[in-house]
């Protein structure tokens, strides 16, 4: 069949993708037999298969013969350019195999001799910085040690967190080597600023601080447990107890003799008190890494100080109330109320003139700050008291003493006058009395103790004022219930 010539082939039909071959035997044998026959004429229809067949080879065999040249020359030449372009690859991937040899010879393997160098200097690196860190810890440890056998008295030998017999008393006042309780208090503060330094210096175990990886080692666990841990309870003990101890208003006075004795003990008593708020203060927990100095509040010092505070009131509240139920007694506990009073107010005036100490966790404070003269108003944000006045939530400690004091007073008066009997009428035939004596007693407690050296006192007519008002309410809480 020549190029163009119709044939009577349906190629269409062949071609179409939904094409299916039992449709069309199905139609081949309908078209060549009747519906009525029984048995079925397949001849026909295959004849007409095969002849299609025929038909169809002998035109592919027509077209293939006439276009075998051109196929011939189509392939030959695809694949001549397909050995061309495999010849160029091969060359390509010759000269990639070859540069990649070089490469690994000259560099990858100098890369990883290099390498291996790295990693071992980085190992040999952070060998000697935890060793110079357990060098630090060990030096700061035998520093610490000295300091405890200062503190507990002991001319040689370690320190295993108890003291020795012959040591100093708890709050620091005797010793069986010659020292001063001024002298045992700058011990104090020696050690608890060494403490921090541990304490900061074991706390920094992350990836690339200064302690990082001090917790795996046997000697620095061993000093933690047995120099660090025991050496902070025993100086936050007897900070805590030289606060807790803290008078002035007791000592003796007279002749000239004894007043000197008396400002000694003073000073003394002012050097461990002010040593002690030091320590407290350096022992506070920090809460974050980021807190700022101004922004530090020194949790363990404000609940010592609220301690001492809460356990004035209360001795006093039960000192005054037995005394109100025996009146012979009650001159005696008003002197000793106002002896309270006087120590309070002596601990206000010393935490008004105590800045802050230099803390190792904070940045030092700025030359010009330094400059500044180191008396500073009570009110001032630079000394301890206004921490400890915000935390009381009130404007002065003697007048938190009075008002406490009086605010529970009431009750215990009625409780004595619901009792009755010989204190409840003594206590009504004496009410004129009550209110002199109670308010000298308050105004008593508005001067400071004699001994005390080197505090401002505050104006006379600032205090009078201000005490006049703290009687009043003194007298205002026994009265109300006498007067019922």
């Amino acid at each position: 069949m020549a190029a163009g010539e119709p044939s009577y082939i349906d190629y269409e039909a062949f071609l179409d993708p939904d094409f299916s071959p039992a449709s069309f035997a199905n139609s081949l044998v309908v078209a060549t037999n009747n519906a009525t026959d029984t048995p079925l004429d397949l001849s026909t229809p295959l004849s007409r298969v095969l002849f299609d067949l025929q038909e169809i080879d002998t035109h592919i065999h027509t077209l293939t013969t006439k276009s075998a040249l051109p196929l011939l020359t189509h392939t030959r030449d695809q694949t001549a350019a397909a050995s061309k372009i495999l010849k160029e690859a091969e060359d390509q991937i010759s000269s990639v195999s070859q540069g990649y040899e070089r490469l690994e010879r000259e560099v990858l393997r100098k890369w990883e001799a290099a390498d291996e160098a790295r990693v071992a200097a980085e190992n040999s690196l952070a060998t000697v910085r935890l060793t110079r860190a357990v060098g630090r810890c060990l030096a700061l440890g035998r520093q610490l040690e000295g300091q405890m056998a200062e503190v507990i008295g002991r001319s040689s030998g370690g320190f295993a967190g108890v003291p020795s017999t012959g040591g100093p008393g708890i709050d620091g006042t005797a010793s069986s080597t010659p020292s001063s309780g001024r002298d045992d208090s700058r011990a104090l503060e020696r050690a608890a600023s060494t403490i921090v330094s541990l304490r900061r210096l074991l706390s920094d175990t992350g990836v690339g601080e200064e302690g990082h990886g001090l917790d795996r080692v046997q000697v620095i666990r061993t000093l933690r447990s047995e120099l660090v841990i025991p050496a902070e309870n025993l100086v936050k003990t007897r900070a805590q107890q030289a606060i807790n101890r803290f008078s002035m208003s007791t000592t003796p006075t007279g002749s000239a003799a004894s007043s000197q004795s008396g400002y000694k003990q003073a000073r003394d008593a002012r050097a461990r008190l002010v040593s002690a708020v030091n320590v407290l203060y350096l022992l506070s927990p920090v809460p974050a890494k980021g807190c700022a100095a101004a922004e530090f509040q020194p949790e363990l010092l404000l609940s010592t100080l609220q301690g001492y505070m809460q356990t004035a009131i209360v001795s006093s509240l039960n000192n005054l109330s037995r005394a109100l139920s025996m009146l012979p007694t009650l001159e005696r506990t008003l002197y000793d109320l106002s002896a309270r009073c006087q120590d309070i107010f002596a601990l206000e005036a010393i935490l008004s003139h105590i800045r802050p100490p230099s803390h190792p966790l904070f940045p030092p404070t700025t030359a010009s700050s330094d400059d500044q003269p180191q008396s500073r108003p009570a009110g001032n944000k630079s000394n301890l008291l206004q921490p400890l006045l915000n935390a009381l939530d009130t404007a002065s400690l003697p007048s938190y003493f009075w008002r406490s004091l009086a605010s529970s007073l009431s009750g215990r008066v009625q409780e004595i006058m619901i009792r009755g009997g010989v204190s409840a009428r003594t206590l009504r035939s004496n009410r004129d009395r009550l209110k002199r004596e109670i308010r000298d007693c308050v105004l008593r407690g508005s001067q400071l103790p004699a001994s005390t050296v080197g505090l401002e006192k505050r104006s006379g007519a600032e205090t009078q004022g201000n005490w006049e008002r703290e009687a009043a309410v003194m007298v205002s809480s026994m009265m109300s219930v006498l007067e019922r």
